[in-house]
């Protein structure tokens, strides 16, 4: 077959676009540090690529919803820390009132610190974390000491996928039975002020719901260590997608710099013998 000129020179066109695109390729993987820029440049690791950025969003999704429940645990448990204390200083006062030996003012005086220390556990149980009431169940937007019923209904957060863990605390047990009219608090304060011997029988009230307050809180310290762990895992899994995903995407910036090296010294080269083979009539046209 006679090769003519004008093979040559298309053939030498053809070779030098094709070149040209392995140099803009190569350049825009260095600008971008990617792989590719466009999905038709590579759709299986398109395909995969949004497979492993949809996990990551459910990580971070995941990862808020962990913060949020790391901070109702946390507001629970110093909420609970707070009521213990206060029940602990209405044993301390009931038991200087079981003496027997102090006077009408004296009883008047405890009476009246311990409707203080009662107020002050109603106002634990209106605890509000972001505007909402964190011991009134599912109706945070209403606040429990008005109604004097603290809701039931359970709150609970996925922190992983198929895993959700329930961060609001039962209030009713809690406030709603120690604060009612015949809750511990207020059957000690009725005692005092009617000078009822039945001290002893209110400390052990009293005790009961220093002992229910302490199970809820190690309840709750449960719940935060399952938080913390599902965090550890979930911080691990998004290192793992991260890394799947720059596998995936990202180049290799020493070893892309090196072939676009290598592209443009082939392209340079392919440049030259064109020059020698090509007429130069034709090379001037060309140019």
């Amino acid at each position: 077959m006679r090769v003519t000129q004008s093979m040559l020179s298309n053939n030498m066109v053809n070779n030098l676009s094709k070149s040209y695109e392995r140099l803009a390729k190569l350049q825009d993987q260095i600008n971008t540090q990617k792989k590719y820029t466009k999905p038709s440049d590579d759709p299986v690791a398109a395909m995969l690529g949004m497979g492993y950025r949809t996990e990551l969003n459910q990580i971070e999704q995941y990862s808020r919803n962990i913060g949020e429940a790391t901070n109702w645990v946390d507001t629970t448990d110093s909420t609970l820390s707070e009521g213990i204390s206060a029940l602990q200083r209405a044993r301390e006062l009931t038991v200087q009132a079981s003496t027997g030996t102090l006077t009408a003012e004296q009883r008047k005086t405890i009476s009246e610190e311990l409707v203080q220390i009662k107020e002050h556990l109603k106002d634990l149980g209106d605890t509000q974390l972001g505007g909402k009431y964190i011991f009134n169940g599912s109706n945070t937007n209403v606040k429990p000491s008005e109604s004097g019923v603290y809701g039931e209904g359970e709150i609970k957060l996925e922190v992983f996928s198929g895993i959700s863990i329930q961060v609001n605390t039962n209030g009713q047990a809690l406030f709603g039975d120690t604060l009612g009219d015949d809750g511990s608090m207020q059957k000690t304060i009725d005692a005092l002020n009617n000078n009822e011997d039945t001290i002893d029988e209110r400390l052990k009230d009293l005790d009961e719901t220093i002992d229910l307050f302490l199970s809820v809180q190690a309840q709750v310290g449960a719940r935060q260590n399952r938080v913390d762990l599902m965090s550890d895992r979930l911080k691990q899994q998004e290192v793992f997608a991260t890394e799947i995903l720059s596998k995936n995407e990202d180049i290799d910036i020493e070893k892309a710099i090196l072939n676009l090296t290598t592209q443009e010294s082939l392209h340079n080269a392919a440049l030259s013998v064109g020059a020698k083979i090509i007429q130069p009539s034709l090379l001037d046209f060309l140019r």
